[in-house]
């Protein structure tokens, strides 16, 4: 079974990795883990710091003897687009996305990442709350 998280530094998106990691285990699955930055518009800092924790994130799965690949592209201009391109691109049984609520505003100017993937994945989807999130 192929498992696929997109990896953000937020606590959010850590707690998502987190489960993606414990799914991969329980189902004996890979792990795609996917670095994608919004229409390929981020400072070269801040991509060297993710760089840095995809690494460590990769040697932790090695360790832990989880089958992985790190992605790193960006396809579309939003994050959707880009899991979405990913999971068909490679298969993929299962996506795990994190969700939180937003405020009716909030999903008029930015719109839903986590509304468009469940309309829209051709898989199915696991969303995951932080622990202890009353949304």
């Amino acid at each position: 079974m192929r498992i696929l998280v997109g990896y953000t530094r937020t606590e959010l998106g850590l707690a998502v990795v987190q489960h993606a990691i414990e799914e991969a285990r329980l189902r004996g699955g890979e792990l795609l883990v996917l670095n994608t930055q919004r229409g390929g518009s981020v400072d070269e800092a801040e991509a060297e710091t993710y760089r840095q924790e995809l690494e460590k994130l990769g040697t932790q799965l090695t360790e832990e003897g989880i089958e992985h690949r790190i992605l790193d592209y960006t396809v579309g201009d939003s994050l959707a687009e880009d899991l979405l391109a990913a999971a068909r691109k490679n298969e993929v049984e299962l996506l795990i996305i994190g969700l939180r609520r937003r405020s009716p505003v909030g999903k008029l100017v930015m719109g839903s990442t986590a509304q468009e993937l469940l309309l829209n994945a051709d898989c199915p989807v696991l969303a995951v709350k932080l622990p202890g999130s009353q949304d």
